[in-house]
């Protein structure tokens, strides 16, 4: 069993601890959080140490989870990395590409496994699809969110459209060769609504919209690909497959989900198969996969790596967006 502590006991981090406490794969020693009124809401509902120091922490545990603003993840993880810690750390990985590429050295050089935490990677309607051959050209992706204050520090690219990034870089095996963005702000002073299409040099294309001003919430990706036509919704955790075959095609399934389609090319049959997703805490799910990385020394499911990416992809729409001069 794996020794982690907590840094950050704010919202998100108080979840975090739930999910920790019921897993068997590790022992929560204690937390770190500047905040007297968060760490004693975490003391008398959980009833975990505080610690003063986060060295002090760092000194009695093999693992941290960060779940802090995102302004401090550089300067934790930088300091646990060098404590030799395993590192668990929110999303975005930290602020600049600059001090990604800092963390991804001190990574390398202290062989320590670090594990960003792209949760939709663990949502069931994605992990409906991992014996599913995926090789998507066009991607349509909507992110849609309410208002809420809280993460409006930083611009809707790196608070919501962050998530998408992750898994459209995951998907398409190609590097990106042209990025076209537009963003507005609304009532903060970073873009709260952007759109950007991604241009891979396979030729896949990437439209992506993220909104946190909308009215109603929505967290959808479409797949296009040869063979299939593919919707996860990350919001409701489900996914549709739908497939179009030949009449008489050997590999045309065997049961009722079919319908006939007359075309110029003769009679098709459209199957549409609907994966059974099972229901997952991500959150928790996501951890447990962190510890299995260390303690069978694999590489993590949504690696540092993969947050530096995603990453620096974020930071160059923004860039693009500042560059078009959208407000």
């Amino acid at each position: 069993m794996l020794k982690i502590g907590v840094l950050g006991v704010g919202h998100l981090g108080k979840i975090h601890v739930k999910c920790i406490q019921q897993t068997d794969c590790f022992e929560l020693v204690g937390f770190f959080d500047p905040n007297d009124d968060n760490a004693a809401q975490v003391i008398e509902n959980q009833g975990i140490k505080r610690f003063e120091k986060v060295e002090e922490l760092l000194n009695v545990v093999d693992v941290v989870d960060i779940v802090t603003p995102t302004i401090t993840h550089f300067e934790l993880a930088l300091l646990a990395i060098q404590h030799g810690k395993h590192v668990f750390i929110e999303k975005p990985l930290c602020n600049t590409v600059e001090e990604a590429e800092t963390l991804l050295a001190a990574c390398k050089e202290r062989g320590v496994k670090v594990q960003v935490g792209h949760v939709e990677r663990f949502n069931p309607a994605l992990l409906a699809l991992e014996n599913t051959k995926l090789s998507p050209m066009f991607i349509e992706a909507h992110r849609l969110a309410v208002f809420n204050p809280r993460g409006t520090d930083v611009s809707v690219i790196l608070d919501l459209m962050i998530h998408d990034l992750d898994i459209v870089l995951s998907l398409v095996d190609s590097e990106v060769k042209g990025v076209h963005a537009s963003g507005v702000s609304v009532v903060s002073d970073t873009p709260d609504i952007a759109n950007v299409r991604l241009e891979f040099e396979n030729g896949c294309v990437a439209n992506l919209t993220a909104s946190r001003i909308s009215m109603k919430q929505m967290r959808k990706v479409r797949l296009f690909q040869p063979d299939a036509y593919i919707s996860l919704d990350f919001l409701e955790k489900n996914t549709q497959v739908i497939r179009l075959y030949d009449e008489g095609s050997p590999d045309l399934p065997k049961d009722a989900n079919l319908m006939d389609l007359q075309t110029p090319k003769g009679k098709k049959h459209i199957h549409i198969d609907m994966p059974q997703t099972e229901p997952v805490n991500a959150i928790q799910y996501e951890l447990e996969t962190f510890a299995e990385s260390i303690l069978q020394n694999k590489k993590p499911k949504v690696s540092i790596d993969d947050g530096y990416r995603a990453l620096k992809m974020a930071h160059e729409i923004i860039k693009t967006i500042e560059k078009n001069g959208d407000r």
